[in-house]
């Protein structure tokens, strides 16, 4: 029995990156001797075992055989004969398929060490084509993979390409789309992940809503890409900028879906988009398992991100209004997500990216000038059930027109 360490540990180990996670491959050995030694067998479709000691996972050898559509058309087969390299063979990347052995020596057949030194992300072979998840893995490993300057190579984008105009891509379920774009959306250059996905054609089929919006115009004056779904982009990464939070990337991405849908006599100009992207959000969200969190934050910021950027002009009554409508006064944290995505809606424009924002300050000063009134402050005797809450209301209005009007006294000195 040899075992090897496989996959992004290696990966990672080579690049000079922490390795936070190893999975091992064992050649030479049964699932029987592997029980017998004190492993814990946990997959299903294929032998997984998980170390006696330090519960990491040890997988037999194996190679896999295409047997019908999708992910799940395969068979497995894992023996004693299976060698490191058939188990490599069948990995997605190039630079996924090294290993190491227990004397420390590489193993790569493929030249993954190269490609890791030329910065080329790049399949093993043809049997990439089979399973239709490694379109969204790659588009991962590029946002992931951007800043250190890795490209994909021609090959493999071709060959995702032709995934996809031969309806592979239709297999995906949204459950595993969600979880890859999820990952994405954590990765430094988030974007790159929309990019790769729309570049073979996969965009328009995992998200319709957002691939529609490239090629819609907005007005120069105030977009200068003009291109809604380049501006979409320039947003996600001034908010994968900002925040580090998957909700606060998740409703910079989607913030205007509703654009695509302007009727043509309408545009540039995109009168009603917040109401079309709530819309498009919820059915997004209906369509795929979106974390409450991230489609709570995205309808608020779709919906109300127009209000944030007018923050100056608006009556104390309306930024009261967007205050309530947001839960602003129970959700802060949320609120404070809330502003950063507006923030990088602002900066998401060709020559804003350093302009600073300050309609975000402005909304949380208001609302902690609002805050700062209790119901205690307002209540009169006698007073109950809708009264205090009007009376509340009441001074919260009153604390925003005294907070604008100092706001402004400031200003003009």
């Amino acid at each position: 029995m040899e075992v090897y360490l496989v996959g992004g540990a290696v990966r990672d180990e080579l690049l000079g990156l922490p390795v936070t996670e190893r999975d091992w491959c064992v050649v030479g050995a049964t699932p029987g001797e592997l029980k017998a030694a004190g492993y814990r067998q946990v997959g299903k479709d294929f032998p997984v075992f998980l170390h006696p000691r330090t519960g990491e996972e040890y997988a037999l050898a194996r190679t896999e055989r295409k047997t019908g559509p999708g992910y799940h058309g395969f068979s497995f087969h894992a023996s004693p004969d299976v060698t490191i390299e058939d188990d490599l063979r069948r990995r997605d990347l190039t630079v996924n398929a090294m290993a190491r052995d227990s004397n420390g020596l590489l193993v790569d057949p493929f030249g993954g060490r190269k490609d890791l030194e030329q910065r080329v992300l790049r399949h093993v072979s043809d049997s990439f084509a089979e399973d239709p998840v490694r379109i969204l893995r790659v588009a991962k490993f590029a946002a992931r993979f951007a800043p250190l300057g890795f490209r994909l190579a021609e090959e493999t984008s071709a060959l995702m390409a032709s995934m996809v105009e031969n309806g592979e891509a239709c297999e995906l379920v949204p459950d595993r789309v969600w979880k890859e774009c999820e990952a994405a959306l954590a990765c430094a250059r988030p974007a790159v992940f929309f990019d790769v996905l729309r570049q073979c054609g996969a965009l328009a089929v995992v998200f319709p809503e957002i691939d529609a919006l490239f090629g819609v115009p907005q007005p120069e004056q105030w977009h200068p890409e003009i291109d809604c779904g380049v501006h979409s982009m320039m947003v996600l990464e001034q908010a994968a900028a900002l925040s580090p939070d998957v909700d606060v990337r998740f409703a910079a991405l989607v913030h205007d879906l509703g654009k695509a849908e302007t009727p043509r006599n309408k545009l540039p100009s995109h009168p009603g988009h917040e109401r079309r992207s709530v819309r498009l959000i919820k059915s997004m969200s209906s369509r795929m398992p979106i974390p409450t969190a991230c489609r709570d934050l995205a309808l608020v910021v779709a919906e109300f991100h127009g209000h944030c950027h007018k923050a100056f002009e608006l009556r104390p009554s309306t930024v009261l209004k967007v205050l309530e409508r947001t839960d602003a006064f129970r959700r802060r944290e949320r609120f404070d997500k809330f502003l950063l995505a507006c923030e990088a809606d602002s900066r998401g424009r060709t020559g804003f990216e350093q302009r600073p924002y300050p309609q975000a300050n402005y909304f949380s000063e208001a609302l902690e000038a609002a805050a700062a009134v209790s119901a205690r402050d307002v209540l009169r005797e006698g007073m109950e059930g809708a009264q205090i809450g009007v009376a509340l209301r009441r001074g919260r209005l009153q604390a925003i027109s005294r907070f604008k009007s100092d706001y402004q006294g400031e200003a003009a000195n």
